[in-house]
């Protein structure tokens, strides 16, 4: 591992994550990444967070057109609502503030707690749940369905209607309606390995996968030896599709879970949108690479959405963070 010790392994991150964004507020004794011009007068504030080690969510994805602060946890821990609680109050120019909050127990009553003391200290906050894993229901982590992949599409499409100054309420249901029009499935090639573990979290032979995982290297649904890139698109978009059920044109998001090449994603992409069009689904975009990871795990997810022309004009529309830029 290219660390120092595991006891730091956050901290380094944001250093080094400092040195390199100048356009961001880096707080790396409160555990705060924050836009620099923020608050922004008359905008709703977006703040996400969750376990580090899912880089570069959610901390690259702050900037203009998407989040205005995340709270960064220990590796696979949530936050604490203190860290919740200033970036409420960092964010907040009186438009109040949406909390954008993966569907994982500990993020959840974190953020619950937050938004309870962040109100008391007079600033309005908004809570959206992300729960679009397909593969499961009450995982280790969670009770419901795992937030993955959806959440980027929320920060981006909720970020990019915060910037043109609609209210909290707007803001908030649209974000609502991104999650539930999204559906993922994830898959493991191989375990992750955590930085104080030193070894794989779980037990994975090799020539077998693991359908279903979580970004945490929960189990998935079942194992299998393994499977070409073909099969597996077969299984996890229909997975996806049975669920959904998408009547119209979709974003779809083909993401690396953290040590998979970027050529085998794009690989698997051609296979995601086969199927799609086997299935009649008609592609509007799509973005393929590491996103939502879970450190060194090789594998993969599919995260599907249906969209109507005002969400796609809200992806389009310009954003730039560390990770996600275009338009501008």
């Amino acid at each position: 591992m290219l660390i120092n010790v595991p006891e730091t392994v956050v901290a380094d991150g944001l250093r080094g994550m400092a040195a390199a964004h100048p356009e961001l507020t880096v707080d790396v004794e409160n555990r705060l990444v924050l836009r620099r011009d923020a608050p922004v007068a008359g905008k709703v504030g977006l703040v996400s967070g969750g376990g580090s080690g899912h880089e570069p969510l959610h901390a690259g994805f702050v900037g203009p057109g998407m989040l205005s602060a995340a709270c960064p946890g220990e590796i696979f821990t949530s936050p604490v609502p203190d860290q919740m609680v200033k970036a409420a109050a960092a964010v907040d120019s009186g438009a109040g503030v949406l909390f954008v909050v993966k569907n994982y127990t500990g993020d959840v009553l974190n953020f619950d707690m937050a938004a309870e003391l962040a109100e008391e200290e007079g600033v309005r906050v908004a809570r959206v749940l992300v729960d679009d894993d397909v593969a499961v229901t009450d995982s280790t982590f969670t009770a419901g369905r795992r937030g993955t992949g959806a959440t980027l599409f929320v920060e981006k499409i909720a970020g990019a209607l915060a910037d043109e100054g609609a209210s909290l309420e707007r803001v908030e249901a649209v974000a609502r309606q991104v999650n539930a029009s999204a559906r993922s499935f994830g898959v493991a090639l191989s375990a992750v390995t955590t930085p104080a573990k030193g070894s794989p979290t779980f037990d994975l032979p090799s020539g077998e996968l693991e359908l279903g995982i979580g970004i945490h290297g929960e189990p998935g649904r079942e194992r299998r030896p393994m499977m070409t890139s073909g099969e597996i698109a077969d299984f996890a978009v229909h997975a996806v599709l049975e669920d959904l059920r998408p009547s119209g044109p979709v974003l779809v998001l083909v993401n690396g879970m953290g040590a998979t090449p970027l050529l085998e994603l794009y690989g698997f992409n051609a296979e995601v949108r086969r199927v799609l069009s086997e299935r009649g689904v008609p592609v509007a975009r799509t973005l393929v690479g590491n996103y939502v990871t879970s450190l060194d795990m090789a594998g993969c997810s599919v995260t599907v959405c249906q969209v109507d022309e005002e969400l796609l004009r809200l992806w389009d529309a310009p954003v730039q963070t560390p990770a996600l830029r275009w338009g501008r």
